[in-house]
């Protein structure tokens, strides 16, 4: 019964630190109304890595990315995605990077673990769309750094896209 008593707080603190948690986030809005998924297939990272050198040694550590775009034209749905953004970034994550203007957003956030960075979230949005860029792997927090200074994660993102050649199939404009 002791065993019992004391595993109850840790599922509970556990239930409540996944519902904040990307794979959370991702599972219930890949379905939503205009709303762009990608999960890319460890195979495809290759042809990833090709939309920049610095993206390619990034790349290369890299165990999960995924991408979301979302619609953001009204001031409620940018209010929203910019409240999710914040609801990872104060979870664990660390904000390396923030520019706001107004409801517009660029953040660059990271997890760590001991000296290598394990999460890196970007988030974008321009009040047309906002989109979240997440990779999982081992990465150089110095590199990563420079990659959110230099603005070069906005780019990847921007870049993804095409290179994935990834139109949305079946659905016409």
């Amino acid at each position: 019964m002791k065993k019992l008593i004391l595993l109850l707080p840790l599922i509970l603190v556990n239930s409540c630190g996944s519902y904040n948690s990307i794979d959370s986030f991702y599972e219930a809005h890949k379905n939503d109304n205009q709303v762009t998924a990608i999960r890319v297939p460890q195979f495809m990272f290759t042809l990833v890595s090709e939309i920049s050198p610095e993206m390619k040694s990034l790349v290369g550590n890299t165990r999960d990315l995924r991408y979301m775009q979302f619609p953001s034209k009204t001031e409620s749905q940018t209010r929203f995605l910019n409240t999710q953004m914040n609801n990872f970034a104060s979870s664990s994550f660390i904000e390396v990077f923030r520019k706001n203007d107004e409801l517009k957003r660029n953040v660059v956030s990271i997890r760590e673990k001991r000296d290598v960075v394990k999460e890196i979230l970007i988030y974008n949005n321009d009040n047309a769309t906002g989109s979240f860029l997440y990779f999982n792997g081992n990465f150089d927090p110095v590199k990563v750094r420079e990659l959110a200074k230099n603005n070069q994660f906005e780019e990847f993102s921007k870049g993804l896209l095409p290179q994935m050649n990834l139109g949305t199939p079946g659905i016409s404009q």
